[in-house]
This record gives C-alpha cells, sequence and structure tokens, in this order.
C-alpha cells in the first residue's frame, strides 16, 4: 500500500524501452507512478498496448491514455505515410534531423503531463529523453529540458507559490547499453516493450530502423539477448 505522505510524479509512458526504465527509475526513487500514455496516430501503435502491460508490471499507482491528432499537425514518418528511414548505421543516427521527427511533439507532451501533475499536487514528471542515442531530435537535448523547466516554474500555481513542478530525465546522458543494464537492474520486463518505427501488421519489429538498430546494439554491447525477440 503506497504511504499517504509519498510524492507522486507523473511517468510520460510510450511502451518504449526507455520509457520503461525510466518509469522504474522513478518508483526506485520513491515516487507514487502515474503513467501518462499518449495515442498520437503514430505507426508504432503496438506501443500502446505495451505501455498498459508495462504499467502494470511496474504497479503504478495509475494509467492515463489521452488521444492527440498529430496525423493532422504533425508532418512525420511516424504519422503519415512518409516512409521510415531504414538501413543505416547505428554511427549515423543522430547526424540530421530524421523524417522520424515530429513537429513539437515533446512540448506537447511534456504540457499535458505538466497538467495532469499540477491536478494530482505532483513535484516531478519522468520523461524517457536521451540525448546520446536521439541526438537528431532537437526535444531531447538538456538545452529543451532546461527550457521547458524554467516555463514550468513560471507557468503553473505551484510554480508561482513556491512548489514548482520539476521534469526528470535520467536517461539524458546514458547510452543504450547501460540504459538496458540499469533496466535489468531494476527488474524491467523488456519482453513487455516495443520499439520498432514501422513493425508488421503481427506488431513484429522491422530490424532496420534507426530504433531497431539502436534497441539491437544495446543489448548486444549488454550482452543480453533481447527478451522482445526469443519467440520469433
Amino acid at each position: 500500500m503506497i504511504p499517504p505522505e509519498q510524492k507522486k510524479a507523473v511517468v510520460l509512458t510510450s511502451g518504449g524501452l526507455d520509457s520503461a526504465v525510466t518509469a522504474a527509475i522513478a518508483i526506485a526513487d520513491g515516487y507514487e507512478c502515474h503513467c501518462l500514455i499518449l495515442n498520437y496516430g503514430q505507426r508504432h501503435s503496438a506501443e500502446i498496448s505495451c505501455a498498459k502491460k508495462v504499467a502494470s508490471s511496474l504497479n503504478a499507482a495509475a494509467s492515463l491514455i489521452l488521444d492527440i491528432d498529430f496525423q493532422t499537425i504533425g508532418h512525420s514518418a511516424l504519422t503519415t505515410s512518409i516512409p521510415v528511414p531504414k538501413n543505416s548505421t547505428v554511427e549515423n543516427v543522430g547526424k540530421n534531423i530524421p523524417s522520424t521527427y515530429v513537429p513539437a511533439r515533446n512540448t506537447v507532451f511534456l504540457s499535458i503531463a505538466l497538467a495532469w501533475a499540477e491536478s494530482l499536487g505532483a513535484p516531478a514528471i519522468f520523461f524517457g529523453a536521451n540525448v546520446l542515442d536521439y541526438a537528431g531530435y532537437p526535444d531531447c537535448r538538456p538545452e529543451f529540458l532546461d527550457a521547458f523547466n524554467k516555463m514550468a516554474h513560471l507557468g503553473t500555481k505551484q510554480g508561482v507559490e513556491g512548489r514548482p513542478i520539476t521534469v526528470y530525465a535520467p536517461l539524458l546522458q546514458l547510452t543504450k547499453t547501460e540504459i538496458i543494464r540499469k533496466g535489468i537492474e531494476l527488474g524491467v520486463k523488456f519482453e513487455l516493450t516495443h520499439s520498432c518505427y514501422d513493425p508488421s501488421p503481427q506488431d513484429k519489429p522491422c530490424g532496420e530502423c534507426d530504433s531497431c538498430l539502436l534497441r539491437k546494439k544495446g543489448f548486444q554491447d549488454a550482452g543480453i539477448l533481447d527478451p522482445a525477440l526469443e519467440d520469433q
């Protein structure tokens, strides 16, 4: 049973590997975890069901699924018929802003998380951004995180009253291998996660998109078999 004095946190939960580890870190740090799952019209919608399973496996205090129509306003390979880039190399990932970038997505996501956090009286939001593996996304950089935190402190009742809501990105400077090892340490069930940008109709990973390449290398370098692939 969760102690009444335990601090609450909203955790952006996508069903991916990084967000699962981020949620586990929030719980390990003593927060009551409220998982925010956003269905924004992404082609990798399998992540929604995975996010629910991850939240359940971590015994999150609550999970909330909200719909956002990024198919209308977000010109991206993740929300339209634009082909998902494939067959690159891990070394080239992040050198340019890829077509899988969804315009202002993390700004919108964090703003919704901020609203829910303030409604809950929560002092924290946890966000699985990673600058090393996703350097091509401008909304995963430390500068973006710092700027959002300043805005959150200025633009909320809690912030004005001296009880600011802070966004934490505990994976920001970790490699994919370090993230995986941290997840193993915290008992994350990686078999429940989904990372592929362009899965098959049966929700099987393509093995060729940037996200699949990074995940594959992370598990290889960690010397661990990806449990999500064991039944394939």
